[in-house]
C-alpha cells in the first residue's frame, strides 16, 4: 500500500491497538460509519507494520468493484499473480499464499461482505501464516474475526473557553487546522477564532472526512461562518434543536452541505463522476460529464471546483492526472444521480467512452505504442470491468460486452488474466443468446483464453461449439485455437497453424498471423524442419519489427530460442533468449519472463555451465510461483531433460543448493544474472542493505534530483518499471516519500566513501 497523498494526524492509540491485534489474530476488521477513517487508519498500520511480514503487505481496494463475480480475481492482480494454470483462481492464491508470511488489507468490504467473509475464511483456512486486515461497516461474520470498532477523533468539550496551544491537542482540531493551512497558508488556531474552532469540530462529532470538507472552505468562510452555517443543517435534522444526532446523520449533513455550496454544473459533474470506478482523467470527465447542461468547456473548471472543495482527490503521475472520489462521497453522487433520474444515461456514456477507449488501443495495439497502451488499459481496469458488467446487466447490450471483452485479448494475457477474459466472454455470450452476432469469434477467444490457462478440455469444448456456429468469419480464429491446443497436447499443430496464419493473411491481419506463426515455426521445427522453423520465426520478428511493437517480437525470439537449444545452436539460443527476457522485464510481463528465464536455463545446461542451469532453474522456479503457474505444460519436455541434466551432473547436494540459490535472489539480481552478470557476494554483516543493486542505483538517481521519467531515460527503461522500482525502494526502507530516499541514498554515499578514506 503507497503512502496517503496528505499528512496523517492523529490515531495514535488506535495505530497502537490495531498492532496488538495483528500480532494475536489473524483477521481485524476495523469497523465503523463512512468518513470515519477505517481506510486510512488500516494505511497507516499496514505501512508500519511490513518488516513483520517479509512476503509483503498488499492492499485490494474493493470500493472499485461492481460484484462479487470478480472478487477473488482482483485479490489474484493485486498480488501480482498470473492467473494462468488450470485450478480455480481460488487455487492459485490458496497456493501462492500457503506459506507466505503476508499481510493482506482488504479495504471497504461493506458490499461485498458475504464475498469477503467465504475469500477470508478460504484463505485462513489453507494459508497459516496469512494475516488480514480488513475494513468494513459491518462484520464480516469470520470465526476468529477480531472489531476493531475505530471512533471519531477526540474533540474539545462544550467545557469553556482553551487556549490554542490546548485546543491543538485534540486530534479533531489538529486535522482541520491541518486540513485549513493546505488550502490557506496563513491559517492558525488563534485566541479570535479558538472556540469557533472547537464549535465546529464538535458540531462534525470528530468526523476525518466531515472535517476535511469542512476546512476546504476556510478560503473563503471563517470557521465561525462554517460552523454557523453547518449549524442551521445540523438543527434540521435534530428536529429544530440539536440533539446530538447520530454520526450518519452528522456526515450525512456536512456532504449535504458541501454540495449545496458547490455550483449547479459542479453539481451535476459530482453526481455524474460517481459513475467511474477507481480513478479517471480529464478526457474521461469531459467524456461522460458534459451534456444536459453541462458545457464541454466548463468540465475542467467543475473538476477544479471540486478537487478544491477536497470532493476529487488528486492523484496519478507525472504524465498525467487522475482523479477519483471517496466511496462515501461517491455514494451521495449517486444518490443525486438517480433523483436526477440520469443513472441509467451517464451509466451508457460511461460504457461508451470506454468502449471507444478499448477500441482506440486495439487500433493501436500493434505497434510502436504498445507499451502506452499497456499502461492506459491497466489504469482503466476497474472501469473497463464496471463498462462489461452494466453491458451484460443491461437488455440488448451483451453485443457490446463481446466486443469489448474480444478486444486487445494480448491485454489479458500479458496481466495473467486470461481466465477472466473467458469469463467476460463467457458471461457476454450467455446474456446475448444464441442469435448474437459475432457468437462463433467470441466462442473461440473463449476457447484461446482457456487454453492460455491450460484448461485444454474447455478449450476443446468451446472451439467445437463455435464451429458448430458456422460462421466463415471465425473459420480462422478456430484453426489458430485448435493448432494451440494440439501444440500444447504435443500432438500435430502444423497444418491448423497453417491455415490460419494464410487466412489472417489473405485478410491483410498481420496481427492475428502473429500467434499462429509461432506455433507454425515450433511446430515444424519439432517435426524435423529446422530451416523452416527458423524461417518462420525470423518472418515473425521482422513482421513485429516493421510494426514497431514488442509482445509477439518477444515470443518469437522465445520461439527461436527454444528451437536452436533443442536442434540447433546455442549461442543463438542464448543471444535470443536474452534479448526476449530483456523485453519481457521491461514490459513487467512476468509470465513470459518466467518461460524466458526457464530457456535461458535449458541453454546453459545445453552450454555445460550446471551450476549456472541448476541456479537459473531456481529463479525461474521463484518467477512460476509468482505466476501461479508450471512449465509442465506447454515446455515441458525441455524443462525436464535440461534439468535432469543438470541434476545428474552436479549431483543433488550441489544442484539443491545451487537451484535455493537461484529462487531467494531479489528478481533485479535474477534479471541481472540471468542477462550474463555474475552472482554478487551477500553485504557485509554489519552493513546490511535491503535493496537490490538496480534499486540502490535508482535511489542515487532519486537523490540527484532525477524524476521518474528522467530516471527511465537514463536507464532505458520504461517509466512503469522506474515508478514499480521506486516504490519498492519506499516499501523496503519504510519510507513514505523521495525526500527520505534522498537522504538514504547520501547517507551510503557518504558512508561508502570514508570506508573507502580510511583504507
Amino acid at each position: 500500500m503507497g503512502p496517503g497523498l496528505t499528512s496523517y494526524v492523529g490515531r495514535r492509540s488506535e495505530g497502537d491497538e490495531v498492532r496488538r491485534l495483528l500480532g494475536d489474530a489473524r483477521l481485524v476488521t476495523l469497523t465503523g460509519p463512512g468518513g470515519v477513517g477505517k481506510t486510512r487508519l488500516a494505511e497507516q498500520v499496514a505501512a508500519q507494520v511490513c518488516r513483520a511480514f517479509p512476503d509483503g503487505v498488499v492492499g485490494v481496494p474493493l470500493a472499485q468493484l461492481r460484484d462479487s463475480s470478480s472478487l477473488t480475481g482482483l485479490v489474484v492482480d493485486r498480488l501480482g499473480l498470473h492467473d494462468v494454470s488450470s485450478g480455480s483462481a481460488m487455487q492459485t492464491l490458496r497456493d501462492y499464499l500457503a506459506e507466505r508470511r503476508l499481510l493482506l488489507v482488504l479495504d471497504n468490504c461493506e458490499h461485498l461482505v458475504e464475498a469477503c467473509g467465504e475469500l477470508v475464511t478460504e484463505l485462513l483456512g489453507n494459508c497459516p501464516r496469512l494475516v488480514v486486515l480488513a475494513t468494513s461497516r459491518r462484520s464480516l461474520a469470520v470465526a476468529g474475526e477480531q472489531l476493531l470498532p475505530v471512533p471519531p477523533l477526540a474533540v474539545p468539550d462544550d467545557g469553556g473557553a482553551r487556549s490554542p496551544a490546548e485546543l491543538v491537542r485534540y486530534d479533531a482540531v489538529r486535522l482541520f487546522v491541518d486540513r485549513a493551512s493546505a488550502v490557506w497558508r496563513s491559517f492558525r488556531v488563534t485566541g479570535d477564532n479558538s472556540a469557533d474552532v472547537a464549535r465546529l469540530c464538535r458540531q462534525l462529532d470528530g468526523l476525518p472526512l466531515a472535517i476535511e470538507l469542512a476546512a476546504a472552505r476556510i478560503r473563503v468562510l471563517s470557521p465561525g461562518q462554517i460552523a454557523d452555517r453547518l449549524g442551521r443543517s445540523l438543527a434540521l435534522l435534530g428536529g429544530g434543536a440539536r440533539t446530538a444526532p447520530d454520526r450518519h446523520q452528522t456526515l450525512r449533513a456536512a456532504v449535504d452541505w458541501s454540495y449545496e455550496l458547490c455550483g449547479e454544473v459542479e453539481r451535476s459533474v459530482w453526481s455524474r463522476s460517481s459513475v467511474f470506478a477507481g480513478s479517471f482523467d480529464l478526457a474521461a470527465a469531459e467524456s461522460v460529464c458534459a451534456g444536459s447542461g453541462v458545457p464541454p468547456d466548463q468540465v475542467l473548471s467543475a473538476v477544479d471546483g471540486l478537487v478544491d472543495k477536497s470532493v476529487l482527490l488528486r492523484g496519478g503521475d507525472e504524465v498525467t492526472v487522475r482523479y477519483r472520489m471517496l466511496e462515501v462521497l461517491r455514494e451521495y453522487g449517486q444518490e443525486r444521480l438517480a433523483q436526477a433520474d440520469e443513472t441509467a444515461s451517464v451509466a451508457r456514456r460511461h460504457r461508451d467512452y470506454f468502449d471507444e477507449v478499448a477500441a482506440q488501443v486495439d487500433a493501436e495495439w500493434f505497434g510502436p505504442r504498445q507499451q502506452e497502451c499497456f499502461g492506459r488499459l491497466r489504469a482503466e481496469d476497474a472501469n473497463l470491468r464496471a463498462a462489461l458488467s452494466w453491458s451484460i446487466a443491461e437488455p440488448g447490450e451483451a453485443g457490446v460486452a463481446v466486443r469489448m471483452a474480444s478486444r486487445v485479448f494480448e491485454y489479458w494475457v500479458m496481466r495473467g488474466m486470461p481466465r477472466q477474459a473467458r469469463t467476460w466472454i463467457e458471461r457476454a455470450v450467455a446474456a446475448g443468446g444464441p442469435d448474437l452476432p459475432g457468437r462463433a469469434k467470441a466462442l473461440s477467444l473463449a476457447a484461446l483464453a482457456a487454453a492460455f490457462h491450460t484448461d485444454l478440455d474447455l478449450a476443446r469444448t468451446r472451439v467445437n461449439q463455435a464451429a458448430e456456429v458456422g460462421d466463415p468469419e471465425a473459420e480462422p480464429y478456430i484453426d489458430h485455437v485448435r493448432g494451440f491446443a494440439a501444440m500444447l497436447s504435443v500432438e500435430p499443430a502444423v497444418e491448423l497453424a497453417e491455415a490460419a496464419v494464410r487466412a489472417f493473411g489473405e485478410r491483410g491481419d498481420i496481427r492475428r498471423q502473429m500467434h499462429p506463426l509461432f506455433i507454425q515455426g515450433v511446430s515444424v521445427a519439432h517435426r524435423g524442419d529446422l530451416d523452416t522453423g527458423r524461417q518462420l520465426l525470423r518472418r515473425m520478428i521482422t513482421l513485429s519489427g516493421d510494426a514497431g511493437e514488442t509482445h509477439y517480437r518477444s515470443m518469437a525470439l522465445f520461439g527461436l530460442a527454444v528451437i536452436e537449444v533443442w536442434f540447433g545452436d546455442a549461442e543463438v539460443a542464448l543471444d535470443a533468449g536474452r534479448e526476449a527476457l530483456r523485453i519481457d522485464l521491461d514490459a513487467d510481463d512476468q509470465l513470459s519472463a518466467a518461460y524466458r528465464m526457464d530457456a535461458l536455463a535449458w541453454i546453459a545446461a545445453r552450454q555445460g555451465d550446471q551450476l549456472r542451469a541448476a541456479t537459473l532453474f531456481g529463479a525461474a522456479a521463484a518467477l512460476w510461483d509468482r505466476c501461479g503457474a508450471a512449465p509442465d505444460v506447454a515446455v515441458g519436455a525441455p524443462h525436464r531433460m535440461f534439468l535432469e541434466r543438470s541434476r545428474e551432473t552436479l549431483g543433488d547436494t550441489r544442484f539443491d543448493k545451487a537451484f535455493t540459490e537461484g529462487k531467494a535472489m531479489p528478481p533485479g539480481d535474477a534479471a541481472n544474472f540471468a542477462l550474463g552478470g555474475r552472482l554478487t557476494s551477500a553485504p557485509a554483516a554489519d552493513q546490511p542493505s535491503p535493496l537490490t543493486r538496480r534499486e540502490v542505483e535508482i535511489a542515487g538517481l532519486v537523490a540527484s534530483g532525477l524524476t521518474n521519467r528522467e530516471i527511465a531515460g537514463r536507464l532505458v527503461i520504461s517509466q512503469r518499471t522506474a515508478d514499480t522500482h521506486v516504490q519498492h525502494i519506499l516499501t523496503k526502507l519504510d519510507f513514505t516519500n523521495r525526500a527520505q530516499i534522498a537522504a538514504w541514498a547520501t547517507d551510503q554515499r557518504n558512508t561508502s566513501q570514508a570506508g573507502s578514506g580510511n583504507r
